[in-house]
């Protein structure tokens, strides 16, 4: 999951990049590093600079508290972190919380708690827990930031408007109209001209957007600044960038709150820094992150940064997306954007001071406004957290970011819990049979109980019940009521038949403590072999108790639309195999494939009783609309056809195939585009013999009939049983298919 922070272009995923360039000889990796990681360098230090500017301002610390964090997070983070291409610095995901202890504490005790936050960030990474921070609600991570960004936006338009932003939220939005009788003209205009720059950026031409749209806002408004006879008021940097490093100061009490904030900028911190790398290992192909080392890399970096007087230091995805975008290959780009943000603070100080404080204000609001994102909201609202989504935006605007968040994750604990413990519970009558059906969905525990008595009180006494029961969870309580429902039925004159298709037994509930269980669910009672199940004299007559146990109602209504005539849709040769199950790899139920199976899926051309009488009966009886012949890998027929090893009872059969190893030898298109696609002889000739059994079909007189007259589609199918994929066989070559339709041969490489 990406976090949305900044400002956020819109992305699309960049080819793939190659080989990791550390891994070449020292020549290579310089010559890399020139002509890749140098430019993309450049490009993420013009965004990173504003940006860095304006979320010191946000916070209320000291404008070069932001240079010194994007530089340390350049390098070190750079240097240590886990993400090769991931770029850190100040983030707005902690302005809130930044100004919230700046006004607690003052402004060098805050660079003791973010020394601290990174002591703690780094015992994380070693303790090998970083993964364990991505298990936040998603949905709370974008309210979190949405929050964010409007408290952000309702702090800045004060400053915009010529005025000082609100303690809390509520008085900036209670002070807004005072504050706009009373604007200053000048301020106002040039934060505007920002913002219109800022959303207007994305419908530039593609050339010009090569150009940072922040870095093109700021300089844009302090232009305006300088021509304009206005008083805006500018940005203040007392010497240069080393005369604003100082010690933080140790704290002199309220050590609860002190440790709260130590806790909650390491965690806001690590999940944001975790989560952007996430986005960032979706942008690239080259190595994937190392969590644990990217929480000992971004702790490093806010040890160094609050020793110095920095803000704290996140991995933040707008820089690490335009790194990716720009080209990087390496952890280079970042470290070496650092260093251009280190030069430009010492060297260009006075440029810095000419910035006006209303041109970051503008800057600061969009960078808020595009923190609440619709597509988020949407998210939300067809994913039923909707409610967790507000309540946290409101949480964190209107209380603090801390008990939001919370407020917000325990909304969202409480949610996932009534979604995990509920149960479907329904009874009703079946018509036309005199029985009842109550179907019994989900985890039947003693929370369902009410429910369960309540649909049991629906029932006649002494009426004949079938309770189908898909179940994940049953604890005792809900056995016992279930158990006490069925003797009642049966004290009257009826009778329970109970039909459980979930993973929780009958059975199990008084043998066992109760567990969530999926197992058998589907596989073992479906679709699972017998030998994966209890042991049996005569597994076929146990498989038929079982499937009347559990299945038979399921397909009865289906099967008797069929009673007095069947209605297929295809004709499906295929080979005797017992590995091939058709309905399973063709999707289909009862009724849709007439089958016929024979050692090696064969349609003799001289003719064969068995094969001729249902092909026939197929087209003109029951007027298939497709025939299809499968074959599969590791075929047996196949094996001894092309090893030439004589098999008693078969041999004579597989003389009908010898045209299929004939046309293999002389190099069959199919055989070519299987060798390909990294299939063994074998299963080459399997395919092959697929393609020659459709030529025969397509020479048959009732199949070339029904082509003309009824449109009959003849296709070949091939089952690779180890990756249980199909692969579709033509009579010149071979094609994957999946939920995404077919692709080329070498696709299956």
């Amino acid at each position: 999951m990406a976090i949305d922070q900044d400002l956020a272009p819109p992305l699309s995923p960049p080819a793939a990049t190659g080989p990791d360039p550390k891994s070449g000889p020292l020549p290579d990796r310089v010559t890399d590093i020139l002509r890749h990681d140098l430019p993309a360098s450049i490009v993420v230090f013009l965004v990173a600079l504003p940006l860095s500017l304006g979320i010191a301002v946000a916070s209320g610390a000291p404008v070069a508290a932001g240079l010194i964090a994007a530089v340390i997070g350049g390098i070190v983070a750079g240097l240590l972190g886990g993400s090769v291409l991931q770029v850190s610095g100040p983030a707005a995901g902690l302005t809130v919380v930044v100004a919230e202890t700046i006004s607690q504490f003052g402004w060098r005790t805050t660079c003791f708690i973010v020394c601290a936050a990174g002591v703690l960030q780094i015992l994380l990474g070693l303790s090998r827990v970083a993964r364990a921070a991505l298990a936040v609600a998603p949905v709370v991570v974008h309210a979190m930031l949405a929050g964010i960004g409007i408290t952000i936006a309702l702090q800045q338009i004060h400053v915009l408007l010529g005025g000082s932003s609100h303690s809390s939220a509520w008085r900036n939005i209670v002070e807004l109209p005072g504050q706009l009788t009373s604007l200053h003209g000048g301020g106002a205009f040039i934060g505007a001209t920002v913002i219109a720059i800022m959303v207007g950026w994305k419908y530039m031409p593609a050339k010009v957007r090569l150009v940072p749209g922040p870095l093109v806002a700021v300089l844009a408004g302090t232009v305006l600044a300088l021509v304009l006879p206005t008083d805006a008021e500018r940005l203040v940097l007392n010497g240069s960038l080393f005369d604003a490093i100082g010690l933080p100061a140790l704290p002199s009490g309220d050590w609860p709150a002190l440790a709260l904030a130590i806790l909650t900028i390491a965690l806001i911190a690590s999940v944001e820094s975790l989560l952007s790398a996430v986005a960032v290992d979706k942008m690239h192909s080259r190595k994937r992150t190392n969590f644990d080392r990217e929480l000992i890399g971004q702790g490093s970096a806010n040890v160094l940064s609050g020793l110095l007087g920095g803000l704290p230091v996140t991995g933040v995805i707008v820089r690490s997306a335009t790194n990716v975008q720009a080209g990087a290959h390496s952890r280079a780009s970042a470290v070496l954007h650092g260093i251009w943000v280190l030069v430009f603070s010492v060297a260009l100080v006075s440029v810095v001071e000419q910035i006006p404080k209303a041109a970051l204000a503008g800057l600061l609001i969009v960078i808020g406004t595009q923190l609440v994102k619709l597509a988020h909201i949407k998210l939300a609202r067809r994913t039923g957290d909707l409610l967790v989504y507000a309540v946290t935006v409101l949480g964190v605007v209107f209380l603090n970011l801390l008990e939001g968040v919370l407020i917000g994750l325990g909304l969202a604990f409480g949610l996932l819990l009534w979604r995990v413990v509920r149960v479907a519970i329904k009874a009703e009558p079946v018509p036309g049979t005199g029985r009842w059906l109550v179907t019994i969905d989900g985890s039947a525990t003693f929370l369902a109980l009410p429910k369960l008595s309540a649909q049991f009180a629906k029932i006649p006494a002494g009426v004949d019940v079938t309770v189908e029961m898909t179940v994940d969870f049953l604890d005792h309580a809900a056995f016992e009521a279930i158990e006490e429902f069925a003797r009642q039925q049966e004290n009257h004159g009826g009778s329970v038949d109970f039909v459980e298709i979930g993973g929780a037994r009958m059975v199990h509930a008084t043998a066992q403590p109760p567990s969530r269980s999926f197992a058998r669910s589907v596989w073992d009672d479906v679709l699972g072999p017998w030998r994966h199940g209890e042991e049996h004299e005569n597994p076929v007559a146990a498989g038929v108790a079982a499937y009347h146990r559990s299945h038979a109602h399921v397909v009865r209504p289906h099967l008797d639309e069929l009673r007095d005539k069947q209605d297929p849709d295809s004709f499906f040769l295929t080979c005797a195999d017992s590995r091939i199950v058709p309905n399973i790899i063709t999707n289909s139920g009862p009724g849709d494939l007439f089958t016929v199976r024979n050692v090696g899926n064969l349609v003799p051309a001289e003719g064969d009783a068995s094969v001729e009488a249902a092909l026939v009966f197929a087209l003109e009886n029951l007027n298939v609309r497709s025939v299809v012949v499968c074959g599969h890998s590791s075929c047996g027929a196949m094996a001894a056809l092309h090893s030439g090893a004589e098999v008693p009872g078969v041999d004579a059969w597989l003389t009908h195939a010898q045209p299929s190893l004939e046309r293999f030898r002389e190099g069959h298109p199919v055989a070519v585009a299987a060798q390909e696609a990294g299939f063994g002889e074998v299963d080459q000739l399997g395919m092959v013999n697929v393609a020659v059994q459709l030529e025969t079909l397509q020479q048959h007189p009732a199949v070339r009939k029904a082509i003309a007259e009824r449109g009959v589609t003849v296709s070949g199918l091939f089952f690779d049983i180890a990756s249980a994929r199909v692969v579709e066989v033509t009579v010149n070559g071979i094609a994957h298919i999946d939920d995404a339709g077919r692709q080329p041969a070498a696709e299956l490489v």
